[in-house]
């Protein structure tokens, strides 16, 4: 290979894994797992609490609820670190992959400000 065909194709190898990228990366389509089982006092209180207003936040509007029911297991097509053990298990999905997980709730503002960061952390535009 002559000196010009080298120079040529080391200048454009670095390149070919960019090619037929989009510009930007679309952020992760987002998705809250809750794990809750009948007879949890900690679901209850987060039903009462958080539930009626959950898909009203922008929270919510990031990444919607989905409700499984602890002994059911993970759902098929996700990927989690481990099987939740505790309700309520609250786990944020990204495109089938785990991104973060709150275990439990004490409170409106322990799930509000721990869901928030990792929201952040996801990606997700929130106006708060």
């Amino acid at each position: 290979m002559n000196r010009r065909a080298v120079l040529i194709l080391s200048s454009v190898l670095p390149l070919l894994p960019l090619a037929g990228l989009p510009a930007h990366a679309e952020p992760a389509a987002l998705t809250l797992v809750m794990f809750e089982q009948p007879g949890c006092t900690y679901c209850a209180a987060w039903n009462a609490n958080v539930g009626p207003e959950y898909p009203l936040t922008d929270e919510g509007r990031a990444a919607p609820l989905h409700r499984v029911q602890l002994r059911d297991g993970i759902p098929e097509g996700m990927q989690m670190t481990s099987v939740p053990v505790f309700t309520p298990t609250f786990v944020l999905m990204g495109d089938g992959q785990e991104l973060g997980r709150i275990e439990g709730y004490p409170g409106e503002d322990f799930f509000w400000g721990m869901l928030g960061a990792m929201l952040r952390d996801a990606g997700a535009d929130l106006r708060r």
